[in-house]
């Protein structure tokens, strides 16, 4: 929050990505985050100064964690501080939109009965 606060700024949106008990194959205990990272952290850049471009956003934060997360555990967490409401609003959407089909970070998910990327490979 303290990397977001402009005293330009009248608004500050933030969308928070949370790990979820059900996904694609059914119950989820936990998923795994991989990432190819040098591309992952060169899309985000991109994709953050899209937005500041776009909407003259004065402050952002976008984090994607990878490893194992749990259910509940938040997986992204997107911040903007603008100077409208609108603005903030529309940057996280294009934010988050983008992260997930542009940026190279893939999801397993695990439950007691299997782990299974997201496309469907069975793991295990």
């Amino acid at each position: 929050m303290r990397e977001l606060e402009d005293n330009s700024a009248g608004a500050l949106s933030i969308f928070m990505g949370n790990v979820r008990n059900r996904g694609s194959f059914g119950n989820v205990s936990e998923i795994y985050y991989e990432a190819y990272s040098e591309m992952a952290e060169e899309k985000m850049r991109e994709i953050e100064n899209e937005a500041q471009t776009k909407w003259g956003i004065k402050k952002l934060v976008a984090i994607h964690r990878i490893g194992n997360l749990k259910v509940g555990e938040n997986s992204i967490i997107i911040g903007v501080s603008s100077e409208h409401r609108h603005e903030a609003f529309e940057a996280c959407k294009y934010i988050i939109n983008n992260v997930k089909t542009r940026v190279p970070i893939w999801k397993k998910e695990i439950s007691e009965e299997s782990q299974k990327w997201t496309d469907g490979i069975l793991l295990g």
